[in-house]
């Protein structure tokens, strides 16, 4: 029973991420070209900056900041989407029987595609590079997991929360707009001085963009405990976020 329900809303997850890209992208010359195109232009943008203009002599810079511009745009577009996954749906949200708790999921889900899309372009990018990577490679799912389960915690108490109190989303659009800056997205960790480092290694998506760069830049393994603590705490984060947005749903028709 519980098997046949499982599979029931990964097939509902997997038609609504399908849904929410043949929405996004119609009548789009592009279509889902745009999703490597934006990133690739941010690439150009940093490389020109960081390069030639205030370079940061960073080996291999245009791997390196490939590297946090696709884990971070993932992230940001997430998070930043999830305060709409409940407003944006309210057709869905007032079906009856309608699994309410798979949208802040299929938010995540949907900008993942996205990432997994230019993925091979990082790859790709780092063997023009000369970059050799090994087996550490077996550990991108990984890491893509750690990434999913932090950004689904913060996910479903920003969607509930926006249901109730609009301004959430405009919170959080400023607070990752803020974040992206804190992160060593196009910047090298150990440009940061040491006394502030400490700070900087208590954000998740530190150790997540740093794991990424181990394994496409070094061709090493990640720090497995540092990604441990990650997944420890975002599921210890998942869990009442989860049961909160359960709670919250039950008002979300009448709310809309």
């Amino acid at each position: 029973m519980m098997r046949r329900r499982l599979c029931a809303q990964w097939d509902l997850l997997w038609e609504l991420t399908l849904r929410d890209l043949r929405i996004r992208y119609k009548r789009s010359i592009l279509g889902i070209g745009w999703s490597l195109l934006t990133p690739f232009a941010q690439i150009l943008i940093f490389s020109f900056l960081f390069i030639h203009v205030m370079p940061l002599g960073v080996e291999n810079y245009t791997s390196f900041v490939f590297c946090g511009v696709l884990a971070w745009s993932w992230f940001s577009a997430s998070v930043v989407g999830a305060a709409g996954a409940v407003v944006y749906n309210p057709e869905l949200v007032r079906r009856p029987g309608f699994p309410t708790g798979i949208l802040p999921v299929l938010t995540v889900v949907s900008n993942g595609v996205h990432f997994l899309i230019a993925l091979p372009l990082l790859v790709a990018l780092a063997a023009v590079n000369g970059i050799t990577m090994g087996p550490s490679l077996l550990a991108v799912p990984l890491v893509i997991a750690v990434q999913f389960l932090f950004t689904c915690a913060l996910a479903f108490p920003i969607a509930s929360l926006n249901v109730r109190y609009r301004d959430t989303g405009h919170f959080v659009s400023l607070v990752a707009m803020a974040a992206f800056y804190l992160t060593p997205v196009f910047y090298n960790i150990q440009q940061v001085p040491e006394a502030a480092r400490v700070f900087y290694l208590l954000n998740p998506m530190v150790t997540v963009i740093e794991s990424y760069r181990d394994i496409f830049l070094r061709g090493e393994w990640p720090n497995f405990l540092a990604l441990a603590i990650v997944a420890l705490v975002s599921a210890l984060l998942l869990l009442p976020g989860y049961v909160g947005f359960g709670r919250a749903s039950a008002a979300f028709a009448e709310e809309l």
